[in-house]
C-alpha cells in the first residue's frame, strides 16, 4: 500500500503490511493509499485469501510488538477530528481515518475467526506493555475504546458524500465484533464485547445509535461516485468502498441475513447500491435481539419497542429511559419499498409484534395497500423466497389481521391490473379479495410440497381473522374459498377413515375410538370456520 494504488493481488506480498513496527511518519505512509476495487467474485475472494495470512503474522508477532494497539490508537486519535474535518471538508483526514479503520476491520475478522474473546482482548492490551516500558501510556482499555468511538463517530458524524465510506467501515466494524455470535454460543451474556456495549460507555449513546441506524435505513442514501467519498491523489484506481460491499463484507452480508441464506440464487449476485442503510439495518436487528442481561433488559431492544412518532406531544413516561422520536411518515414509506429484503420485513414484524406505538400508526394509516401488497407479493412468489422470509411476512399479515378494523377497510380498497399475479386476470379487485386469493396458493403449495404444519396453521388463522369481516368478494376469491374448504374436507375424510381403519385393526378394541372421533368433529369445526362467515 502506501501512497499509491494498490491491487488484490499486490496485498500478501506488501512490506509495508509485514513491519508494522515503525513510528507516527510510518503510520502516515501507511494509512494512505487508494484500493482499487475487486471487479469479480475472484478478486473478492483474493481480497479475503491474502489478508488471513498476513493477519496470522500479526497474531504471532503482536505480543511483541503491540502494532495492532498501535494501529488502533492511530485510529482513535483521527476520530477526535473527524466532526471537525467534515465540517471543514477536509477529505484527507477523512480517508486516512477511514483507510485505518478498513485495516482494522480486515484484522478483526480473521482474529474472531482465530482466537477467544479473552485472546482478543490481548491483542489489544499489548499495545499498552509495549508503549509502557518506555515510560508512556494509559491503563483505558482499547476495546472499548474503540467500540465507544465507533459509537459516537456513527451518531455525530454527518452523512455526507465524503463521510460515507467511514460510517459504513464503523457500522461494518461493529457488526464483525458481534459476529463472534457465530462462532462461540456461550460467550452471548458473558463475553466482554457484550459487556462493552450492554453496560459501558455505550450505555449513555443507546437512543442515538438506534435512531441514527434508523434514520440512516430511511434515507436510502446510495454510495456516492468513489471520486467523491474517497479521496484519490493521482485520480487512480476506484473507490475501496465497492470492495468491500462485494469482497470483505459479503460474508457479513450474507451470515447475518436471516438463517445465513438470503434470497434465492441471482438476488444477492448484484451490487447493492445501498450499503449503509443495509448495513445499518442490519446492526440494529443484531442490537434489539441480543439477550437480557442477569440484572438489567437489553437498553436496545428497549428503545426499538418504545420511540414514538415526531407529532406525539403527550409525556414521556418515566419507566422508558431510551425513548426517543422519529418521524413514522418516514419510516412507514421507507419499510413500504423495501419488503423485498429479509432484513427489512424482520424489522417490520419486529415493530408491529414489540411497539405499540408503531402498531397503532400502521393500521391507522389509509393507504394500507402500500404496506399489504409488497407482503402479498413475498407470499406469492414463495418458491422464490427463503422459509424465513415466508414465515415472517405471513405473521405480519397474522398481526394486521388481528384488527377488526384492518379486515373491513382492505375490502374497501380497490386495485387494478395486479402485474405480478399471472395465474388469473384480475382487472380490478378488492385488496381483500386478493389477500384472501394469496393466502389460499400459499396454503395450496404447502400442502403439495414443504408441508409445514405451522405454515399451515397461520394461514387459516389469518382467514379465520378475516372471516367475519368478509365483504364484496371477488367471485374469483369466493370460489377459491370453496375450493378450499372442499379439499380440507377430502383430506379430512380420508385421514379420519384411515384412524378409524386403524384402530379396528387392533383386536377390537373400540375403547378409544369414541375419542378419535371427537377429535374429528372439533377438527371440521374449525375447518369449517371460514366456509361459516361466507
Amino acid at each position: 500500500m502506501g501512497a499509491n494504488t494498490s491491487q488484490v493481488s499486490d496485498l500478501s506480498e506488501n512490506p509495508s503490511l509485514r513491519t508494522l513496527s515503525e513510528n507516527d511518519p510510518f503510520w502516515n505512509q501507511l494509512i494512505s493509499f487508494t484500493f482499487i476495487s475487486p471487479a469479480n467474485s475472484g478478486d473478492s475472494k483474493l481480497l479475503e485469501e491474502a489478508v488471513i495470512p498476513l493477519a496470522k503474522t500479526l497474531i504471532e508477532n503482536n505480543p511483541r510488538t503491540g502494532n495492532f494497539g498501535a494501529l488502533v490508537k492511530v485510529f482513535l486519535s483521527r476520530t477526535k477530528e473527524l466532526k471537525i474535518s467534515t465540517e471543514c471538508q477536509d477529505q484527507l483526514f477523512i480517508w486516512q481515518a477511514h483507510n485505518a479503520l478498513f485495516m482494522i476491520r480486515c484484522l478483526l475478522k480473521v482474529f474472531i475467526r482465530e482466537m477467544s474473546e479473552e485472546e482478543l482482548h490481548q491483542q489489544f492490551s499489548y499495545q499498552e506493555r509495549a508503549i509502557n516500558s518506555t515510560g508512556d501510556g494509559g491503563g483505558e482499555d482499547l476495546l472499548e475504546e474503540l467500540m465507544s468511538n465507533l459509537v459516537h463517530l456513527i451518531v455525530e458524524v454527518p452523512l455526507l458524500d465524503i463521510t460515507y465510506s467511514i460510517l459504513f467501515e464503523a457500522v461494518t466494524t461493529l457488526l464483525v465484533l458481534f459476529s463472534y455470535q457465530l462462532f462461540q454460543k456461550d460467550i452471548l451474556r458473558n463475553g466482554i464485547i457484550y459487556q462493552h456495549i450492554m453496560t459501558g460507555r455505550c450505555l449513555s449513546l443507546t437512543s442515538r445509535l438506534v435512531k441514527t441506524l434508523l434514520y440512516n435505513f430511511i434515507r436510502q442514501e446510495k454510495c456516492p461516485p468513489p471520486a467523491t467519498h474517497i479521496f484519490q491523489p493521482h485520480g487512480e484506481g476506484g473507490g475501496m468502498l465497492y470492495g468491500l460491499v462485494s469482497g470483505v463484507a459479503s460474508g457479513l452480508w450474507s451470515v447475518f441475513t436471516l438463517g445465513g441464506s438470503g434470497s434465492k440464487a441471482g438476488v444477492d449476485q448484484e451490487p447493492n447500491p445501498l450499503p449503509l442503510s443495509n448495513q445499518s439495518l442490519l446492526l440494529l436487528l443484531v442490537l434489539a435481539n441480543l439477550t437480557d442481561g442477569p440484572e438489567w433488559p437489553n437498553p436496545y431492544r428497549q428503545a426499538v419497542t418504545c420511540f414514538r412518532n415526531t407529532q406525539d406531544t403527550s409525556s414521556q413516561p418515566e419507566d422508558q429511559p431510551h425513548s426517543f422520536q422519529i418521524n413514522f411518515n418516514s419510516l412507514y414509506t421507507a419499510l413500504c419499498e423495501q419488503q423485498r429484503s429479509d432484513q427489512a420485513t424482520l424489522l417490520l414484524y419486529t415493530l408491529l409484534h414489540q411497539n405499540a406505538n408503531m402498531r397503532t400508526y400502521v393500521l391507522s394509516r389509509t393507504d394500507m395497500d402500500n404496506l399489504v401488497m409488497p407482503i402479498l407479493e413475498i407470499l406469492y412468489h414463495v418458491e422464490e423466497r427463503n422459509s424465513h422470509h415466508v414465515y415472517m411476512a405471513l405473521i405480519i399479515l397474522l398481526i394486521l389481521t388481528e384488527d377488526d378494523a384492518f379486515n373491513r377497510s382492505v375490502h374497501e380498497v380497490v386495485l387494478k391490473n395486479i402485474s405480478w399475479y399471472t395465474e388469473r386476470t384480475l382487472t380490478e379487485i378488492s385488496l381483500g379479495s386478493l389477500l384472501i386469493l394469496v393466502v389460499i396458493r400459499t396454503i395450496q403449495f404447502n400442502m403439495t410440497r414443504t408441508r409445514d404444519k405451522y405454515l399451515h396453521t397461520n394461514c387459516l388463522a389469518a382467514l379465520a381473522n378475516m372471516s367475519a369481516q368478509f365483504r364484496c368478494l371477488h367471485q374469483y376469491a369466493a370460489q377459491r374459498i370453496i375450493s378450499l374448504f372442499a379439499l380440507l374436507s377430502k383430506k379430512h375424510n380420508k385421514v379420519l377413515e384411515q384412524a378409524t381403519q386403524s384402530l379396528r385393526g387392533r383386536q377390537g378394541d373400540s375403547s378409544t375410538l369414541p375419542d378419535y372421533r371427537a377429535l374429528a368433529i372439533r377438527v371440521k369445526i374449525s375447518l369449517c370456520g371460514v366456509y361459516i362467515n361466507l
